[in-house]
């Protein structure tokens, strides 16, 4: 599935970031919903020079939620990020290099206990800010998995996480690579509705 997928789509160079912060941030802004409208409000932050941690902790949350609009559920998003910047500069003084120094399991119990955070935005984080070897899980891949019979449409998160854990080594890139690959394969071929089955790259080849 990897090889098909870079063989069709390349290179992703996910998470687009110019921080490892930003990264933190987008990956909370994310939750249901689109990265264009995660950019506008991540935008919204830098035109007031106001993406760094204390700089969006001092906000009232009211003050947050405003700049946070155009990625939907900006009050409840306002309070996650609040959340998540409480534990952050209480725990690792807003500094994401302490915070890379401590171990996958230590830091992914820590982000699990964050109000607002769940695992794949727990993971998103360890991924593509700290570069911790983890998978992450979304709608794309169980949807994608389920389709080609590998794992039921049941499976939960931590299932289908195992399954790519056992079956591919620990590095990071490659952890990068695959998901931001799947994201775009489910994106542009594996829709919710309306699939395009006839052109996925993953189409099995029938035999002649």
């Amino acid at each position: 599935m990897y090889r098909s997928l870079y063989n069709r789509f390349g290179p992703q160079h996910w998470w687009p970031a110019d921080s490892p912060f930003e990264v933190m941030v987008g990956s909370i802004l994310t939750q249901n919903t689109s990265w264009a409208n995660v950019e506008k409000a991540i935008n919204n932050l830098k035109r007031k020079n106001l993406l760094a941690p204390r700089k969006l902790y001092g906000l009232s949350l009211r003050t947050l939620a405003a700049y946070l609009r155009p990625c939907g559920y900006y009050n409840v998003k306002a309070k996650r990020l609040k959340n998540f910047l409480s534990y952050f500069i209480g725990t690792y003084a807003g500094g994401t290099t302490a915070m890379a120094r401590q171990g996958t399991e230590r830091l992914r119990r820590e982000l699990l206990a964050v109000s607002g955070i769940g695992p794949e935005t727990a993971d998103s984080i360890l991924l593509y800010a700290l570069h911790k070897p983890v998978f992450v899980v979304d709608a794309y891949t169980k949807r994608i998995l389920s389709r080609h019979a590998i794992l039921g449409e049941q499976a939960d998160y931590h299932a289908v996480q195992a399954m790519f854990m056992r079956t591919m080594k620990p590095d990071v890139r490659l952890c990068n690579e695959y998901h931001a690959l799947l994201v775009r394969l489910g994106k542009e071929y594996c829709h919710k509705r309306k699939p395009r089955c006839i052109q996925c790259p993953l189409k099995v080849k029938e035999k002649s």
